[in-house]
């Protein structure tokens, strides 16, 4: 009778928990090395901040990536009713369900971003918190 774990399966899982207990530890050191390092860099004049158009880029950028997203919400909306309209099986239509719940998840976390970074960073002192607003409207 053959075991159904061989050496070679021991072996692998074995090797898989040391891999992520090392990753683990890196993912700690590299976000209290982060929050160390932000701390002489919050406390500099901002480089952002006191460039002519930069800011103004920034807001920009994310105004525009924003309208895009909410556009993009749009005709993915219309496309999977449509497609409902049209399909007979009960699974292809819980399928663009589920697709049109995801895009709307996408939407809603796009929309949130922004102003929650805004907030977050004029929080904790972030040199782009102080002179990029992010808010989409």
């Amino acid at each position: 009778m053959s075991d159904s774990h061989s050496p070679t399966e021991t072996r692998s899982t074995d090797q898989r928990r040391p891999s992520q207990s090392i990753l683990r530890h890196v993912a700690i050191g590299s976000v209290l090395f982060t929050i160390a390092a932000v701390q002489p860099v919050a406390a500099q004049d901002s480089v952002v901040c006191s460039a002519e158009k930069l800011p103004g880029m920034v807001e920009g950028f994310f105004q525009i990536t924003t309208t895009l997203g909410f556009i993009g919400l749009a005709v993915i909306w219309q496309a999977d009713s449509l497609a409902e309209i049209f399909t007979a099986s009960p699974e292809q239509k819980k399928r663009l369900k589920v697709h049109k719940r995801a895009a709307l998840k996408s939407a809603l976390i796009l929309a949130v971003l922004g102003p929650l970074y805004t907030v977050v960073a004029s929080i904790m002192g972030l040199p782009l918190g102080d002179c990029v607003n992010l808010t989409p409207w």
